[in-house]
């Protein structure tokens, strides 16, 4: 086959995954003004397979994001809401007595679900921020030393608020690893503003979710998610790839570096861009629009330049500015 065709056939192949992202993308934006940035990346992140973490101060639509697309996917869906007094059983369940059989029963929790949202992840404390690493991970949960596993799909999507808000907890560097792409959410513009006013004037947004159908079902799910494992990416990108995670080991402005965990991440979420665009191989663009996204909550600024007000991003964009982009 030529190559020319071949790369006909191959679009083709991606083309109804497109067709699907497009439908999810109009039918989010139905209700939510805006934030392209974040639908895009949490797309991505579910394309492939990955936890989200979305940042953003209150009231930038981030719970309601996650509810969307939770509504777009014919799976089970559940929310958590994170408080200071909540126990890690109230996350994964317990064992309770049954008198009836005289012995114990496993009565899961909130988190035994396809989708979970945890909003406000930041604001409960290190315990049960820990019971989460097992099922982030490994995707099952160890309770009273039998293992029960998640049903899949399983994907956790968090909300926080920025750590300088009151009542809010670092999250451990072990937890924050473990999520696959951190989305920052900002204002809207004043012409969206004008336009969410515009909608909140006519229309009941419970009244648009209500109406909310799933276009998803964990089949179509599941052969998208293989699209993007099979996606093409050249050796001397792969390199790029590696060598972006390397110099963040090296930079003098970080304390800690990316993991390799934070390699493959960033592998997954170029590819899963690609898939975005109908492509069906990687492009150097795809890696330098997943870096941030991938590396932004990995990695740990020295006290000298967080006192001069630099942030991951900048760091991110200065380790790529110095390196040679492969074509």
């Amino acid at each position: 086959m030529e190559p020319e065709l071949q790369e006909q056939t191959q679009d083709s192949t991606i083309q109804p995954l497109t067709q699907l992202v497009e439908l999810v993308e109009a039918s989010i934006h139905q209700v939510i003004v805006g934030q392209h940035g974040m639908v895009e990346q949490l797309l991505a992140g579910l394309l492939a397979d990955g936890h989200i973490l979305i940042e953003g101060v209150p009231g930038v639509a981030k719970t309601l994001t996650a509810k969307l697309l939770s509504k777009l996917i014919d799976t089970r869906f559940s929310r958590l809401q994170f408080t200071p007094d909540l126990m890690p059983s109230d996350v994964v369940g317990a064992s309770i007595f049954n008198p009836q059989t005289s012995s114990f029963q496993f009565k899961s929790g909130p988190i035994f679900s396809n989708i979970v949202l945890i909003d406000e992840i930041n604001r409960a404390p290190a315990k049960t921020q820990s019971a989460l690493f097992e099922v982030m991970e490994e995707r099952q949960v160890t309770v009273d030393g039998l293992t029960h596993k998640m049903q899949s799909p399983f994907m956790v999507i968090a909300t926080q608020n920025p750590i300088e808000h009151e009542g809010t907890y670092r999250l451990p560097e072990a937890q924050l690893d473990r999520f696959l792409v951190k989305i920052t959410v900002g204002y809207p513009s004043l012409e969206e503003e004008v336009k969410i006013l515009e909608r909140h004037n006519q229309y009941e947004i419970t009244e648009l979710l209500a109406n909310m159908k799933p276009v998803i079902t964990p089949e179509v799910l599941a052969n998208a998610r293989m699209q993007v494992r099979a996606t093409h990416i050249e050796p001397k990108l792969l390199e790029f790839v590696a060598r972006i995670i390397w110099e963040t080991r090296n930079d003098r402005s970080l304390y800690l570096g990316a993991s390799p965990r934070a390699s493959i991440a960033l592998l997954q979420i170029s590819k899963a861009f690609s898939v975005l665009r109908g492509r069906t191989f990687v492009i150097p663009e795809d890696i330098l629009q997943a870096a941030p996204a991938v590396l932004r909550h990995r990695i740990g600024l020295t006290p000298e330049r967080e006192m001069e007000g630099a942030t991951t991003d900048d760091v991110i964009k200065e380790i790529i500015g110095r390196m040679e982009i492969p074509r």
